[in-house]
């Protein structure tokens, strides 16, 4: 006699299949735990596969191999970054102060609200041409909506894309380091403030807006 417990006389609830939509986002929150409490080092398909209690043809299928997964983890961070910023920047005062104190706030923010994990997808996305240029592709998009935000605090000059380059290396080198605790976010924050106001005084001729 089979001694296979039946869900529908045992008073146990049968599990409920997740949606597709479902399924992916169980698997990138696993992702980020395992970055998270791993390293990005360990986060390969097959182990995510095993965390996740699913098989490896599922993670596959939704992923198809690691840079996937690592394009997935960075697109979702760049995501909820613009998000934020957006948001941030239609309720901020129309000042050079006020935009200056959305961008270095918010950047700063968003790392540190993804924790120390995103330095290290960040660092493997370096790792393959392909990855680099997503993570290029978005770095123009985020620069391109600085540039646009803050030139006219910038009279009658350019914002030069030199300038612009040189800030966004200063915001993720601060966000690493208030991620990994070697600054503060304060710090951070303020010493990108500073870094975007320099900017747009050099475009501006000088003076300080």
């Amino acid at each position: 006699m089979s001694s296979t417990t039946d869900p529908r006389t045992s008073g146990e609830r049968p599990r409920r299949r997740l949606t597709r939509a479902e399924r992916h986002r169980q698997l990138l929150d696993a992702a980020w735990r395992l970055v998270s409490d791993e390293g990005t080092e360990a986060l390969t398909l097959g182990r995510l596969a095993e965390l996740s209690d699913v098989t490896k043809p599922v993670v596959y299928d939704h992923f198809g191999t690691r840079g996937g997964l690592l394009a997935a983890l960075y697109q979702e961070f760049d995501t909820r970054q613009t998000a934020l910023m957006d948001a941030a920047l239609r309720a901020s005062e129309p000042t050079l102060t006020g935009i200056a104190t959305v961008i270095a706030t918010s950047y700063v923010d968003c790392v540190l609200l993804q924790g120390r994990e995103i330095p290290g997808v960040i660092a493997a996305l370096a790792g393959s041409p392909e990855l680099e240029k997503i993570k290029r592709d978005y770095e123009l998009i985020f620069i391109e909506k600085c540039r646009a935000v803050l030139t006219p605090f910038a009279g009658a000059g350019v914002i030069a894309p030199a300038g612009l380059w040189a800030m966004l290396g200063a915001a993720e080198a601060l966000s690493h380091a208030a991620a990994t605790g070697e600054i503060s976010a304060g710090e951070a924050q303020r010493e990108l403030f500073e870094t975007i106001v320099a900017m747009v005084a050099r475009a501006a001729g000088g003076d300080r807006p």
